[in-house]
């Protein structure tokens, strides 16, 4: 793993072998964010990181009771911002800027001397995200990665199950052609699964709703967050979605 490294030569500690060494879990609290930045930045606190939330520079993720959850991608961004802000006295709009292009996949132009991206800022979630915007696959292709028939690719397309695109698929085609393969195994035809496509397209309404303050702004930070707060409110919309059903099958268990 690579590290953030300021001109006067510091190098940052890396978040994967900090965890080992202290036995902190790959999912932190903010607590143990603290714990991991105090060494490097004394003068940092939880206030200042929920700001750093709130002005979009990093986004944490929620558990369904609300508390933060930090990934490694988040520690780095951390150590990122008050790298620059200690060592270079850099405001924070240039700083977004610079997160913006990480963001993208790209590297950020005009950094300061000696400074240079750590490749876990980019999460895990965020790298399969954009590797699914980039990546297509033909319906051979979908076919041969998913194990799915011919006939039953075709059945999915016809039940909308499955989204064509300029005759290609992306990597969401592939999950989900993954589960329908497997579903086909219990019993379960596409034409059964129709009901959960409507409700996908009703929780994706809730999920816009919800966002649609940010969507609406222009700024390409808006645009991050939106997607970032998006993924959250889908999340906790499954997790609950789960734990109904889980709940009705415990029902199955008591006699």
């Amino acid at each position: 793993m690579g590290s953030l490294n300021s001109g006067a030569g510091r190098r940052l500690v890396d978040v994967a072998s900090t965890s080992r060494r202290t036995g902190a879990a790959a999912v932190l609290n903010i607590g143990e964010v603290l714990a991991l930045l105090c060494t490097d930045f004394p003068s940092v606190t939880a206030s200042k990181i929920r700001f750093y939330e709130e002005k979009g520079l990093i986004t944490p993720q929620r558990t369904p009771a609300g508390y933060r959850q930090f990934r490694e991608s988040d520690v780095e961004r951390l150590r990122f911002v008050l790298g620059l802000q200690r060592d270079h006295y850099l405001p924070l709009k240039v700083i977004r800027e610079y997160l913006e292009a990480i963001d993208q996949g790209l590297t950020p132009q005009n950094l300061p001397p000696g400074v240079s991206v750590a490749p876990r800022m980019v999460s895990d979630e965020l790298a399969r995200e954009l590797k699914s915007k980039s990546r297509r696959l033909t319906a051979e292709q979908l076919r041969v990665e998913s194990g799915a028939s011919a006939e039953l690719l075709e059945t999915m397309l016809s039940y909308g199950l499955l989204e064509q695109r300029g005759g290609t698929f992306d990597d969401h085609a592939v999950r989900i052609a993954q589960a329908c393969t497997a579903l086909a195994a219990h019993g379960l035809e596409p034409r059964h699964l129709r009901p959960f496509q409507a409700a996908a397209e009703r929780e994706f309404g809730l999920v816009e709703r919800v966002v649609a303050p940010l969507s609406s702004r222009k700024d390409s930070t808006s645009a991050v967050r939106a997607a970032e707060a998006a993924r959250e409110v889908a999340e906790l919309c499954l997790n609950l979605h789960s734990s109904l059903v889980q709940a009705r099958i415990a029902e199955m268990e008591t006699p």
